[in-house]
């Protein structure tokens, strides 16, 4: 353990750290691996200035890391997804149906309501995104409608689901944090989500309208369905792993297993539908589906692009990412400077909606530095649950702004676990769908408002509040106890 980083040096790190990563991504090589490890260098260089072991902050990094491992189990694992059921035909299905049934002027309403199904009974963003999302896209496509516009509709819609899901870990992690119970958790977040969400698909109505009038190119779809028929049987029960996976949820098999299954119907659909070579299962699984087609359909995209990819490899960029990021955030989470910045920010917290506030940006702020959603609810949580209590305010309000907050914004974050996740399946940069994904940027400031306005901020009762004082008293007789 070292001495307490000053706050000047704890304020310069995260300037030279975020201005670094900014630099990176907006005006030079377009990514963030090699500028997070620098701004690991340079936290690791304040820590060591004021007397922190290498070893000390090594062991910060690697928990942090461990933190994101079951993160990056399931990237890979939906990688792998992704090509089975491409190569099973069961994503080209998709996109063969979608292109007759779907409307381009109410495309993106139709895709995020799909997706908030999807994501809803799955309890996963990244189940969704990986599977209806990358058909979505294709679809898109086929339509004439702007993929970075269908993205940001497939992010709003998976994370809707994924946010009020009790399937979530997310969504079960936030009350467990605050102090409170799932369901309470679950009622109390849909004041806030039913008008951010009602107001997306307004936009997405009006975006989807104005932009497909011009745009939608018959040939286009003609002939990206021309070519799936050529290149795979497209049946509509290749629809039925979708219904599969939502009853393997029902189930409750965890999301590993679940995903794990999904790949096993994709290899038997590759062999027993599409009469695929036993022999390339484990290449198409590593390296993703080969597409024979080599039709260009637009002036960005092949048809291949699109019926093909995914795999195991193909995701190691994202992972990578992670590891990077990780490296960063724990070395700041280990010397202490995080929770620095959020007792500092404490102190601007003079009413209920300033608490929000502080609240919401914190867990911004923790995704920007840590990119890890998960530390961003569990570090602001821990923090400011007295300051709610002390306010009266039932528990409930706290994990409302941890999710409204932490989960929401964390795929708008290029070098977030769920950024890089998302900009990897949808084949999308974060930067072009982030503006499209309006739940997400719109949840927090709803929260805020609500915040300042007292609308749904509700208070304990005086046996609640003298229940926290008791139980307060109890704990800090058995801390006094075991220093003893």
């Amino acid at each position: 353990m070292g001495r307490k980083i000053p706050m000047w040096q704890t304020f310069l790190v995260v300037v030279l750290s975020l201005g670094v990563i900014i630099y990176s991504i907006v005006f030079s090589y377009g990514e963030s691996h090699m500028p997070l490890l620098m701004a690991a260098i340079i936290a690791a260089a304040a820590g060591a200035l004021n007397g922190w072991k290498w070893s000390y902050m090594e062991s910060g990094m690697l928990s942090a890391i461990s933190r994101s491992l079951q993160a990056c189990l399931i990237l890979l694992s939906v990688g792998i997804l992704i090509a089975t059921w491409k190569a099973a035909g069961i994503i080209p299905s998709m996109i063969y149906y979608g292109l007759n049934i779907l409307n381009p002027s109410i495309f993106l309403v139709s895709v995020c309501i799909l997706c908030s199904v999807v994501s809803l009974c799955l309890g996963s963003s990244y189940t969704t995104a990986g599977t209806i999302g990358v058909a979505m896209i294709g679809v898109s496509i086929g339509l004439g409608v702007s993929p970075a516009m269908t993205a940001g509709a497939v992010v709003a819609g998976s994370y809707f689901g994924d946010k009020m899901s009790p399937l979530s870990d997310t969504t079960n992690l936030a009350p467990a944090v605050a102090g409170t119970n799932l369901f309470d958790h679950i009622r109390h977040m849909v004041f806030t989500v039913t008008p951010s969400m009602v107001v997306s698909l307004i936009v997405f109505a009006i975006i989807g309208r104005s932009s497909a009038g011009d745009n939608v190119s018959v040939a286009e779809a003609d002939l990206l369905q021309s070519e799936i028929i050529k290149e795979f049987v497209v049946s509509p029960l290749l629809l039925l792993p979708i219904l599969i996976l939502v009853a393997i949820v029902v189930l409750k098999i965890p999301a590993l297993p679940g995903i794990y299954l999904g790949i096993l119907i994709g290899l038997f659909c590759m062999t027993a539908v599409q009469g695929i070579s036993i022999a390339d299962w484990f290449p198409t699984m590593h390296y993703g589906y080969a597409s024979i087609s080599e039709v260009q359909l637009n002036d960005d995209y092949m048809v291949a692009d699109l019926v093909g990819g995914g795999g195991f490899h193909n995701m190691l960029w994202s992972v990578s990412v992670v590891l990077c990021s990780m490296s960063f955030g724990g070395i700041m989470e280990a010397t202490g400077m995080l929770n620095d910045i959020a007792q500092k920010v404490l102190g601007f917290a003079k009413s209920t909606g300033s608490l929000v506030t502080v609240t919401i940006c914190s867990c911004i702020f923790v995704n920007l530095i840590t990119a890890d959603q998960y530390l961003a609810i569990i570090l602001p949580g821990r923090m400011y649950r007295s300051a709610f209590e002390d306010r009266r305010l039932k528990a409930k309000n706290l994990s409302r702004c941890l999710e409204d907050s932490a989960t929401l914004t964390s795929p708008l974050i290029p070098w977030n676990v769920c950024g890089a996740t998302m900009s990897s399946f949808l084949g999308v940069p974060t930067a072009a769908y982030a503006p499209y994904a309006v739940l997400n940027w719109l949840n927090p400031l709803v929260s805020i408002l609500y915040g300042y306005l007292g609308f749904t901020m509700e208070k304990m009762t005086d046996e609640e509040y003298e229940e926290i004082l008791e139980q307060r008293k109890i704990d800090a007789e058995l801390a006094a106890k075991a220093v003893q």
